[in-house]
């Protein structure tokens, strides 16, 4: 029997992966520089961090978690985006007393959904996000949004699209909450079975059903903006303000309505525009989540962050037709021929990598042509040719596989020599 890969999971190959390197060495640099320092969480955690940290009423939580009893009879599920988590360990290990404040933090790892599997989109993904905690200055919301924008562009795409909306403070939201349930309460009926729970529980994720989303009723829905008090409205300017004023083009779109519990205040989109890119454009989503940290357990501590999948991303890039070069060059391959010279090329190779050279050797005593195309599919830069004969007389021959120039060099202080003619 032949055992697969589960399905909605991939195998990232050699050739492959080094895109994903580089792509996840650019997002690093780029949290480098706007002071984002990384965390690591556990990939799982117990359930009810995701129950109160996500919604009970959200997709995620209803319908996609990865939940098991282990065998402690705990109750544990295998993280389904990072935000929870990472509030969590904000509140348990206490970082709200750090001396410098706000705490910016960034995250990159697995996580897990239990999705129908499409392009882009898999039950075993990679999610990058950056979460601002301690500060409630629509700058800091500007900056998260920056960043994300910043890491597309500098990996060449172009084909963009900012949504932001504001969802208000508490005190908006609930007066946008009764209209809400006004407007659908006499037609409920109409609506899906996951509607119509949500009607009183969280009447704002009625916007963001995607089975009724072509109903009248959507479309007439009342609009968040209507509902913004004078601060709401004064915090929202000032995001709006702050992009602007960073060049960074955007579109307000009421009807934006993240799919998780917590946000409040500012919410954003990043689209792809490219053409064939797919039905589901979003490649990041964010917004601000004041009250998630008290929720946790810890102090009343504003925050803001965004997550982006790696695989819609990876996908964006090929729509646009952007390529990340993955070749996986060596510096030098050894060719030896003969048994002492296939001897000696062990400890050569060992010196050759100690002295920082990226380094291979032939293992299948091939002939010598054989071995020259070895070295060319790993794409090195110089062959080493040894032969018992060289051995013997203390010489060894190298040779530059992008010009075919040769050059021959003592045996004794080769590492030395070469080091000086081939960095």
């Amino acid at each position: 029997m032949t055992i697969q890969i589960p399905r909605g999971t991939q195998d990232i190959l050699p050739g492959v992966v080094e895109k994903w390197q580089f792509i996840e060495g650019k997002a690093k640099e780029i949290c480098n520089k706007y002071q984002y320092r990384e965390i690591r969480t556990p990939i799982f955690e117990n359930t009810e961090l995701f129950l109160r940290g996500v919604g009970d009423t959200t997709d995620i939580v209803q319908k996609e978690m990865y939940s098991f009893h282990d065998r402690g009879g705990r109750n544990i599920t295998l993280r389904p985006e990072g935000t929870a988590s990472v509030v969590r360990s904000f509140a348990e290990n206490k970082m709200f007393g750090n001396p410098t404040q706000p705490v910016k933090l960034y995250y990159l790892g697995p996580m897990f959904r239990y999705e129908r599997p499409q392009a882009g989109r898999y039950r075993q993904f990679v999610q990058f996000g950056v979460e601002a905690l301690g500060s409630m200055d629509p700058a800091i919301d500007a900056e998260v949004i920056s960043l994300a924008m910043d890491l597309y562009k500098s990996l060449g795409l172009k084909k963009l699209r900012l949504v932001i909306n504001s969802l208000g403070d508490n005190e908006s939201r609930n007066a946008h909450r009764t209209a809400l349930i006004n407007h659908f309460e006499p037609r409920i009926d109409e609506f899906c079975g996951d509607c119509q729970k949500r009607l009183e529980k969280n009447p704002l994720r009625i916007l963001d059903c995607k089975k009724d989303r072509d109903h009248e009723l959507m479309k007439s829905a009342p609009s968040i903006l209507e509902f913004l008090n004078e601060d709401s409205k004064q915090y929202f300017e000032k995001v709006k303000q702050y992009l602007s004023e960073m060049d960074i083009d955007f579109i307000v779109d009421p009807t934006l309505v993240r799919g998780l519990d917590y946000y409040n205040h500012t919410a954003f989109e990043i689209m792809s525009e490219a053409e064939g890119f797919g039905a589901i454009t979003t490649l990041c989503g964010g917004g601000r989540y004041n009250g998630l940290v008290e929720e946790m357990g810890g102090p009343d501590t504003p925050g803001i962050g965004f997550a982006l999948s790696m695989e819609r991303l990876i996908s964006a890039l090929e729509a646009e037709g952007i390529n990340i070069d993955s070749k996986y060059a060596a510096d030098c391959y050894i060719i030896a021929l003969g048994d002492e010279a296939r001897d000696y090329s062990v400890s050569l190779l060992q010196k050759l990598r100690q002295a920082g050279f990226s380094s291979d050797r032939d293992y299948l005593n091939r002939k010598l042509k054989a071995q020259f195309k070895a070295a060319e599919r790993l794409g090195a830069k110089f062959a080493i040719i040894l032969g018992d004969e060289e051995l013997q007389t203390g010489k060894i021959t190298v040779k530059n596989l992008d010009n075919g120039e040769q050059s021959v060099m003592s045996l004794h202080n080769f590492i030395d020599e070469f080091s000086k003619q081939c960095r």
